[in-house]
């Protein structure tokens, strides 16, 4: 497998002419939140991976919601939308 393309190493005007090819670029680069799962509060609803925009949360083996953290954005639905209030945005140090 190719190593993975930062987000500087996109098309300029972000313009992506590989069909299919979201794998190979890595988003993640202008995240300023990140969300963090507190599983001891989680209650497995799913609704965080149902609503993530970027297909970033994904079910482990334990049932849990783990965050891809290549490809997520830091866009906060997947904290708004949970009711379990399990999901808390960390500002990233600079």
């Amino acid at each position: 497998m190719s190593e993975l393309k930062k987000w500087f190493e996109l098309p300029i005007g972000c313009t992506n002419i590989e069909p299919g090819s979201s794998l190979n670029n890595i988003t993640a680069g202008w995240r300023v939140f990140t969300p963090v799962i507190d599983e001891k509060k989680c209650t497995k609803c799913y609704l965080c991976w149902a609503f993530c925009p970027e297909n970033a949360i994904k079910i482990a083996d334990d049932g849990f919601p783990k965050t891809d953290y290549r490809y997520c954005k830091g866009c906060g639905i997947c904290s708004n939308e949970c009711p379990a209030k399990a999901i808390t945005m960390i500002r990233q140090e600079v």
